[in-house]
């Protein structure tokens, strides 16, 4: 795979590995990797190559030494990289990751790659890694399986994780496991029961998402997968936090027979007070079988706290009441910056609209992506977000007053957002030290000069991306990040989603 000549970097274009030729799988995988690392035409230095292909300096350095890999140019005996090399890099890296040794990769890769020896080599590599991939997929399924199996000991008593294992270990195929376990958590038409209990106050949009989710998933053969019926403390007229009411027929009866109960949020003004679990709520979830799945929806995981159902376990609720729920629940582990989380038997989301996100994780859990990307299409929602996404959480700006704090000053800072601001200069704009700036900043806004001017940088940056009419390098450069690779790193540590991602949530693709 050499790309260049060594010194003048003049490349000869007969031995360079160019996917987009036949427009194949492997030019999407290095365009989408190219997307991510932010690569423009200009050359990087080795140093910002290793760095956006994960590995080390002295490592391309090896590959340039055993002509794997050439850098485009040399200045002054610096190496230096086009995108045509960082492709090649990626491949290589890629196909080091697979399990092969260097040795192995320089024989598939390496120079006279048009070989057709070479080209058989490829091949029987791809059916390895067919082979490879068929047995780690069939290894995930057991393994997701014994996760959510309600036996005591699935590698010994679970019939399709032992029947699964069998088939492994004699070098078959494992059957497929999809699909939530047999058993009374299923209807005499094999459907997944689901019982959502509703209380004085829900909200019609928890219910509606629900049962629109659930209830649309279907089978290959057009079957419904999942019988979702609405229960409350007791059948009759409930209130909505709106201005009409529903009729639900059914009591907390149906709740000990279900597979997967679901507790929606309320806006009546006990729902995250002490008195929560008071009418009877206490004693439906207590009624809830010990292997039933249970699932809460925004506020509604103050409930399953209070039941003592999220002790020792990592839970999330609407961020707008986190502070609350930590103090009554400290036993609880909650993280107010997700869109939800996945326990195992117990799962939570944090909002109304993020309960959307878990119906459809609950989707792809039980019967897989196929089933949950074709429910999102028909309802018209993004088919996946990372459990692990921030919770797009509003963060004002402190109210611009007048006096002696640093209002004015940041009104300014707001102002200047794409130029480089330094303490001095922020400190002299005041007339006070860098330490009473910083002692100031901390009390009125509880971040650093510095904190709060990158998390404003990154705000600007979310307005931007969902207007969705510049590229991320010109929002990179009017927020003050400077580079798109820059921008990527802050905006994925303080969101927890790429830019990319982001503006596609909010402009689509």
């Amino acid at each position: 795979m050499p790309s260049g000549n060594g010194a003048a970097g003049a490349h000869t274009g007969t031995t360079r590995l160019s996917c987009r030729v036949h427009g194949g799988p492997e030019s999407a995988i290095l365009d989408t990797m190219e997307a991510q690392a932010g690569l423009s035409e200009s050359l990087v230095p080795i140093d910002e190559a290793a760095r956006l292909l994960g590995t080390t300096v002295s490592a391309l350095r090896y590959y340039d030494e055993r002509d794997l890999v050439r850098p485009a140019s040399r200045d002054r005996g610096r190496r230096r990289y086009g995108r045509a090399e960082l492709r090649e890099l990626a491949l290589l890296r890629a196909v080091q990751g697979t399990g092969l040794g260097l040795d192995d990769v320089a024989a598939l890769l390496g120079p006279a790659l048009l070989d057709p020896a070479r080209r058989d080599a490829i091949a029987d590599r791809v059916v390895e890694l067919d082979r490879l991939g068929a047995r780690a997929a069939a290894t995930r399924a057991v393994l997701v399986h014994v996760r959510d199996c309600p036996v005591a000991n699935p590698l010994r008593d679970c019939p399709s994780v032992t029947g699964a294992l069998d088939a492994l270990l004699d070098g078959n195929p494992a059957p497929n496991l999809a699909g939530p376990h047999p058993g009374p958590a299923a209807d005499a038409d094999g459907r997944h029961e689901v019982a959502v209990l509703v209380r004085p106050g829900v909200l019609p949009m928890e219910l509606g998402l629900v049962h629109q989710l659930l209830g649309g998933a279907r089978s290959a053969a057009g079957d419904p997968l999942y019988r979702v019926r609405t229960c409350a403390l007791a059948p009759g007229p409930v209130s909505t936090d709106g201005d009409f009411g529903i009729v639900v027929g059914h009591g907390p009866e149906i709740l000990a027979t279900a597979g997967t109960v679901v507790v929606l949020g309320s806006h009546a003004p006990n729902d995250e007070g002490p008195e929560v679990l008071d009418g009877g709520l206490g004693a439906a979830l207590a009624s809830i079988g010990p292997d039933t799945r249970i699932v809460s929806i925004c506020t509604a995981a103050f409930a399953l706290a209070a039941a003592g159902l999220l002790d020792g376990r990592r839970a999330t609720t609407h961020w707008l009441s986190a502070d609350r729920f930590r103090s009554r629940f400290p036993q609880v582990e909650v993280d107010p910056g997700v869109l939800y989380v996945d326990e195992g038997r117990i799962l939570t989301a944090a909002g109304e609209a993020a309960g959307i996100d878990l119906c459809l994780h609950l989707i792809r859990r039980d019967f897989g992506a196929a089933v949950a990307n074709d429910v999102a299409r028909r309802t018209v929602v993004p088919p996946y977000r990372e459990g692990g996404q921030a919770q797009y959480v509003a963060r004002p700006v402190a109210p611009v007053g007048s006096g002696t704090g640093t209002a004015g000053l940041r009104a300014w800072m707001l102002e200047r957002l794409d130029r480089p601001l330094s303490l001095d200069e922020l400190a002299a704009r005041l007339h006070v030290s860098v330490r009473t700036l910083t002692r100031r900043f901390r009390e009125e806004t509880g971040l650093s000069p510095l904190e709060w001017l990158l998390r404003q940088r990154v705000e600007r940056a979310r307005e931007l991306l969902e207007l969705g009419d510049q590229s991320i390098e010109r929002i990179a450069v009017r927020c003050g990040f400077g580079t798109a690779t820059a921008l990527r790193r802050h905006f994925t540590a303080q969101l927890g989603v790429a830019p990319a991602a982001y503006r596609r949530t909010f402009c689509g693709s």
